[in-house]
């Protein structure tokens, strides 16, 4: 059912004006005497088409239409006033201020009614429009969540592809993704940046698929040689990574690529220094090292909390990039929230567990 609001101070009008429109199928007629009434009432309703006076008293019809115009989803609605015809002047005020069409007085039936019927028929098609939009804008909002989550679940999958070959562990992944997540936030990131580095980074030694397990599973130290050879699942991750079409992938493979480099220049695979450091290697060597330190391995005990976290204030400005250490502890309770959450012996295979 459409609704017209009419509004008019003249009685005789309003009967009139509401008998036409009765003979239009759908429509009913809202009718005020009273046009600061009318505009109460449309604070709380939308009308389909408004029939305007302009000579009222309190409020002619120009202040109404500035009012009208001004309410929030009523820009667009059909609006049609009453005028003199010698009233040009009116006319052309009342088209700036989005008046749609005029009708002259003494208004001649056929008139309204074709006026009427046709702008009804054109707010319905808008109507129609607006609505076949929300419904798509919606459908592609539901799709390409759909997308994000399959491409959300196969990193984490791709990501424990190299923790079954190394003892590192899913929960690992997990913290290590959610401390990047929350340096990339106390920086200042936006949040887009933020949930973009929270699905990449578990990504991060991906390139260890390509390691000898003689060197991968070693409990011991690794010779120079070994090392050597170590050192190339950085390269092997951006390789892997470095050419999808995927933001996601080719944002994890500047990760794989850069979290081994120091702020001094004495990581690899580069040697990169500083700012020359991308900053998303720099967030994730952060949270690396962190939770490397405070998770437990086969050739060591996990640390605790307190020293790992002096271990980065002696790191801060030679293996790790300040600001991005500031970041971290800037935070402890969350780093602490962090830690407690994602356990080895509870995580099993949730893959919706990076949120």
């Amino acid at each position: 059912m459409q609704q017209v609001l009419i509004v008019d101070d003249n009685n005789t009008n309003l009967t009139l004006f509401r008998h036409l429109l009765k003979r239009l199928d759908d429509v009913e007629p809202i009718t005020f005497d009273d046009p600061t009434a009318a505009i109460a009432w449309c604070e709380a309703n939308e009308p389909d088409l408004v029939i305007l006076d302009y000579m009222m008293p309190v409020m002619n019809g120009l202040q109404f239409i500035e009012r009208f115009r001004s309410m929030p989803g009523k820009s667009d609605i059909p609006l049609v006033m009453v005028t003199a015809d010698i009233e040009s002047n009116v006319r052309h005020r009342a088209l700036e201020l989005g008046a749609h069409d005029f009708l002259t007085k003494p208004v001649e039936n056929t008139e309204f009614m074709a006026r009427a019927r046709n702008l009804l028929m054109l707010r319905r098609s808008h109507v129609q429009l607006a609505n076949r939009e929300a419904w798509l804008r919606e459908e592609v909002k539901k799709r390409t969540a759909e997308v994000v989550a399959r491409e959300k679940e196969v990193v984490l999958r791709l990501s424990r592809a190299a923790e079954f070959r190394d003892p590192e562990t899913g929960a690992h992944l997990l913290r290590m993704a959610n401390y990047t997540r929350m340096i990339a936030e106390k920086l200042g990131l936006p949040e887009n940046e933020q949930q973009l580095l929270l699905d990449a980074a578990p990504m991060h030694d991906i390139g260890k698929v390509g390691t000898p397990d003689s060197i991968l599973l070693k409990p011991g130290r690794l010779t120079p040689e070994e090392f050597e050879i170590m050192k190339k699942h950085t390269v092997m991750g951006y390789e892997i990574l470095r050419d999808s079409k995927s933001l996601v992938l080719r944002t994890a493979a500047v990760i794989a690529w850069t979290h081994h480099e120091r702020y001094d220049g004495a990581g690899y695979p580069n040697g990169l220094k500083g700012e020359d450091i991308p900053l998303y290697g720099r967030i994730a060597a952060v949270a690396d090292v962190f939770d490397a330190l405070t998770s437990s391995r086969p050739y060591k005990p996990a640390w605790e909390m307190d020293r790992a976290r002096e271990f980065l204030l002696e790191s801060r400005g030679r293996h790790l990039d300040p600001g991005c250490v500031d970041a971290f502890l800037s935070d402890w309770s969350s780093v602490l929230a962090i830690h407690e959450r994602y356990h080895d012996d509870e995580l099993q295979n949730d893959i919706d567990l990076i949120k």
